[in-house]
């Protein structure tokens, strides 16, 4: 169902500084793009807001009716520890600190990013392509930029010519940031004197011989620079011109400035239509930062165990938490909004449930056809996600008053409004009935349980035949049996 033609969505454009009319280049289709995770490290809380934020965005969209190709990256080479192109580059650093090889970092933490978001609900994305998967067409693009004359070659490295590129280019357009001003406050360093400017960008890195990761060029040996990457990735599996770029606000310079550069430089035209960023998360009101202690891992607010929250939240409490703010909002994260967000969300399942053994009557006093038209205004606008749930708690309201008889709704409109608050909470917002989710759990281990008991029971009295096959049963659904000196354990396949 194509309600896209029926719904007119408007977005922040940081490009431009307004909302927007969203416009696909093809209708029908939808090709966004979203940085992705360097994986040198477990994945901040804040970055999950930023993928959290793309998540919904992309359940939008798809609800929508619209074809989306979402490709989100990984950097697994080529981010240097600073902007400046100095330093090692962050997994080979790891790697070094840990005696690992650098994809066992990679994978190790490309494993914790999955999981993570698997936590979350996150949908995956439609294509997740890695930095040293796309070598290649990174050599590519830097020959078409040298060859055009925005870059230039230095003993081995290529840096882009940001002073050549402005000369028929805007370099700041998207910051908001004038070259002059960053001329006059910038310092000569001795690190940047093979660069011709301080504000020039690598392309490509010579490789010193201490570094790990490095691949062949025409240039010699190196790595790509960090900005490249997502330039190459998007591009290729998108086109020169596509739909949405999206990534957190600190992204915005000097990566995405960068990609913009990158892009017109080699295609001549501007590569995205419109650029979304989402806004950082604090901690009890400060800015999180491992070095001051003020910091939270994901893991560590499922389980409990750390000194800042009372107790243990689950995923999806902390998804309608994240979902509570405008995605380009600032929010803060303490123990007292997440006790109160936990509160809401049970709320707002209990009314679900209470919402489906409602009588309906002859006629309605709840004009749902409204109601949910006030819900597609709140994601039509900017996907602004708590205007949608303060329309949820409404209808939760008239839940709770159909429920005492307060006021009545007819059994077509209690249809709607089931499918359209299923629809908004679970398929759009993304959040999952954790007590369901929980009860299910607790009764397949409830009875696998009970079936290890019977099976031990059968090889007591010798009876194998039963034993073997309650084994071979469980196998064949997936529940694997382990016996050992603990007694009969199992793992799910």
């Amino acid at each position: 169902m194509q309600l896209f033609k029926d719904q007119v969505l408007k977005v922040s454009n940081s490009l431009t500084g307004e909302k927007e009319v969203f416009k696909t280049v093809k209708e029908g289709y939808v090709g966004m793009y979203v940085c992705g995770p360097t994986v040198y490290s477990n994945v901040h809380l804040g970055n999950c807001r930023t993928f959290m934020s793309f998540d919904m965005i992309f359940r939008y969209l798809k609800h929508l009716g619209y074809k989306v190709r979402y490709v989100r990256n990984i950097t697994d080479a080529g981010h240097l520890e600073n902007d400046a192109d100095e330093g090692e580059d962050k997994i080979a650093k790891k790697a070094k600190l840990e005696q690992l090889e650098p994809m066992e970092v990679v994978q190790r933490y490309t494993v914790d990013f999955h999981e993570t978001l698997k936590a979350f609900n996150l949908l995956p994305p439609s294509i997740e392509p890695t930095a040293t998967g796309h070598i290649i067409e990174q050599i590519e693009i830097i020959k078409e930029i040298l060859a055009k004359g925005f870059a230039y070659e230095v003993n081995g490295s290529v840096y882009f010519d940001i002073i050549k590129f402005s000369e028929s280019n805007t370099y700041g357009k998207l910051s908001g940031r004038k070259l002059e001003d960053m001329i006059a406050n910038t310092r000569d360093l001795a690190a940047q004197d093979e660069k011709r400017n301080p504000q020039d960008f690598a392309l490509w890195k010579k490789a010193e011989p201490q570094h790990i990761m490095r691949w062949p060029s025409p240039w010699g040996d190196g790595f790509p620079g960090w900005h490249l990457e997502c330039t190459a990735m998007s591009t290729k599996y998108l086109g020169e011109t596509f739909d949405i770029h999206g990534g957190g606000m600190d992204l915005k310079f000097p990566h995405h400035e960068c990609e913009i550069a990158q892009a017109e430089a080699s295609s001549g035209h501007s590569p995205v239509n419109y650029w979304l960023h989402a806004n950082m998360l604090t901690l009890n009101g400060k800015k999180m930062s491992k070095s001051t202690d003020n910091n939270l891992y994901p893991d560590e607010i499922f389980s409990g165990d750390n000194r800042i929250l009372s107790k243990p939240f689950a995923p999806s409490v902390v998804r309608f938490f994240m979902m509570q703010a405008h995605y380009t909002s600032i929010l803060d994260l303490g123990n007292d909004a997440l006790l109160a967000s936990e509160k809401g969300y049970y709320r707002l399942m209990d009314a679900l449930k209470t919402l489906e053994k409602l009588e309906p009557s002859e006629s309605s006093s709840f004009d749902v056809a409204n109601w949910q038209k006030a819900c597609y205004d709140a994601m039509n606008d900017d996907f602004n996600t708590p205007i949608l749930i303060a329309h949820l708690f409404d209808a939760v309201k008239r839940i709770n008053l159909i429920k005492e008889g307060q006021e009545t709704i007819s059994k077509a409109d209690k249809k709607v409004l089931q499918d359209s608050v299923n629809t908004f909470v679970f398929d759009i917002l993304g959040l999952v009935d954790q007590d369901n989710s929980d009860n299910n759990a607790t009764t397949i281990n409830g009875v696998i349980n009970l079936l290890i008991d019977l099976r031990n029971n059968a090889r007591a009295n010798k009876d194998f035949a039963t034993s073997d096959k309650i084994r071979d049963e469980l196998l064949m659904l997936g529940v694997q049996l382990k016996d050992g000196k603990e007694g009969t354990t199992f793992s799910l396949n």
